[in-house]
């Protein structure tokens, strides 16, 4: 009946779509992937790869392939923050605007490394494929329909004109600012809107390297006729981009931009009015907070930009929105295996739409830092960017939360508290070094310490009632880890005799500060909660 039958269908080949399918295919889940462009990205997007975002790649085992694609060591680059000159050739009068902290030897086992998507983007692709993923390049999504049991949808190849008819239990939306996914279902969103519009001016010019003089930094901002224009070479200098902005309110539109109005933009910005610049491409875009009011409708799901949109200030969007693939595709597996339930699915939109509102709300106030008009009340809101990376909380259901709590906090706090990520620490096993990142895959995990025992005997009783997953990790100088940095109790904020439940995504979903009386029972309703059973079931099972 139909000329496909899927489990997931993704639509949009960006980062989003690409780790969407990367991460579902490690979790042995078979995804199609439709893309209407004939190939991935050719231009360096999103040159910033955050320390969380790493952390994903090493957990879905491509960190070398990733790792390789860096030309040198671009940590200093980020170190070097956010400046401004009034031309580039006033460098050494640089001034810092932000110097944000991104990553640190306590905080995660990952640096943030810079990166073009056009090369990582080649190393998704691969590897989902490896992973069993088709991916369909200069394929579009034609329309689809949901029931009680699917998704029916209805794509077309563009060269041919052919279509063909996919059943899936499941669509995931990740294509774009403008997703037909998100249009199809009807699905508004609220936001500030447009607040900017800006033309990515991708270039080589020699001279300007050197001009810089080694200068690191994440984007250097230029003023050019009283409009701040961004430089970045995260990614290299071959080609440089940089981006200007216009005014349509004026009646500038990306036409008027041509290549020899680029090259004077370029040389008024470098202070040098006869450099040599090559124009190599230009992709007009905009600045705009725009937040989907519901990420999940049904059996579809909405991710990345098509979910959550925000000024490119931080370097948020490609990383949140590959943060949404990972949040999503774990639950997804875990629940066409069938040893979760639907409400787990639920919970994406609960934890994700809160984090991309917040991230969308961080963005736009680093936008009126750097465009120059910011009141103090958004200073004051504004919140280090490795708390909106690595220290976001999640609220919902699968989580057993001791207090409430704010997304994003004034400080960084990996202390073990259920809803954030769990505190990297590194351990020894069998005279091999490892994090405790590295433990959180595909199972749920308990941590615990030898005087835990019983945590650990009633995590394999849970696990086998409901046919969850889980693995119980006993840490201590003569046990299966051994940590070899700090104390595992402090860290993790527990006693003796103490365990903590952290879910396949890393994060922590529960904790007990020392021992109960009923472990068992304790431990099968935690577990049934967090895999969205029924807690009454799990009781009854026990």
């Amino acid at each position: 009946m139909y000329d496909v039958n899927i489990p997931v269908l993704i639509v949009g080949a960006g980062p989003v779509g690409l780790s969407t399918a990367l991460f579902s295919g490690r979790h042995g889940i078979s995804t199609m992937l439709l893309e209407k462009r004939s190939a991935t990205s050719t231009l360096p997007r999103a040159p910033g790869l955050q320390a969380r975002t790493l952390e994903l790649f090493r957990a879905a085992g491509i960190r070398e392939e990733i790792r390789a694609l860096e030309m040198g060591d671009s940590h200093p680059f980020f170190e070097g923050g956010i400046i401004q000159v009034d031309t580039f050739a006033e460098i050494d009068k640089a001034v810092v605007l932000e110097s944000p902290s991104l990553d640190g030897p306590t905080v995660s086992p990952e640096r943030v490394m810079g990166c073009g998507q056009d090369r990582y983007e080649k190393v998704l692709v691969d590897k989902a494929r490896e992973f069993g993923s088709d991916i369909r390049f200069g394929t579009r999504l034609v329309e689809f329909t949901q029931d009680d049991e699917g998704v029916t949808a209805i794509a077309e190849e563009l060269d041919t004109g052919k279509r063909f008819t996919i059943r899936a239990g499941y669509l995931v939306g990740g294509d774009g600012a403008n997703s037909a996914v998100r249009q199809q279902l009807g699905v508004e969103r609220t936001g500030r809107g447009t607040v900017f519009d800006a033309l990515s001016i991708y270039f080589t010019a020699p001279e300007l390297e050197v001009m810089l003089k080694d200068r690191p930094f994440i984007l250097c901002y230029a003023n050019v006729n009283g409009t701040l224009m961004g430089l970045s070479r995260l990614h290299g200098c071959n080609p440089f981009l940089a981006a200007p902005i216009y005014h349509p309110d004026k009646g500038e539109k990306p036409e008027d931009f041509t290549d020899e109005r680029c090259v004077e933009i370029v040389r008024a910005a470098s202070g040098r009015p006869e450099m040599d610049v090559e124009i190599v491409a230009k992709v007009p875009w905009q600045g705009a907070q725009l937040v989907a009011e519901r990420f999940r409708t049904g059996r579809v799901f909405l991710a990345g930009d098509a979910a959550h949109l925000h000024p490119p200030a931080g370097g948020f969007g490609a990383n949140t929105g590959i943060h949404d693939a990972h949040n999503l595709s774990w639950k997804l597996a875990a629940v066409i295996k069938g040893w979760a339930g639907d409400t787990l699915l639920d919970t994406y939109h609960d934890e994700r739409h809160a984090v991309g509102s917040a991230m969308a709300e961080q963005a736009m106030v680093r936008n009126r830092i750097r465009h120059g008009y910011a009141s103090d009340e958004d200073r004051a809101t504004m919140v280090d960017d490795i708390i909106i990376t690595l220290g976001y909380r999640y609220v919902s259901t699968a989580i057993s939360s001791e207090k409430p709590g704010p997304v994003l906090t004034p400080h960084l706090e990996l202390t073990g508290e259920p809803g954030t990520r769990a505190p990297h620490l590194w351990l020894e096993r069998d005279g091999v070094a490892l994090s405790t990142i590295d433990l959180f895959w595909d199972s749920y995990v308990l941590l615990t310490d030898p005087a835990g025992a019983a945590w650990a005997k009633a995590a394999e009783n849970a696990a086998a009632a409901l046919g969850v997953p889980l693995k119980a990790h006993v840490v201590g100088p003569d046990s299966e880890l051994r940590t070899t940095d700090r104390d595992f109790h402090s860290v993790y904020g527990i006693s003796p005799g103490g365990a903590v439940l952290v879910r396949p995504d890393a994060f922590v979903t529960w904790r007990s500060d020392g021992s109960a009386q009923d472990p068992d029972g304790v431990l099968g309703e935690v577990l049934a909660r967090a895999a969205g059973l029924d807690p009454v079931a799990a009781k009854a099972a026990h």
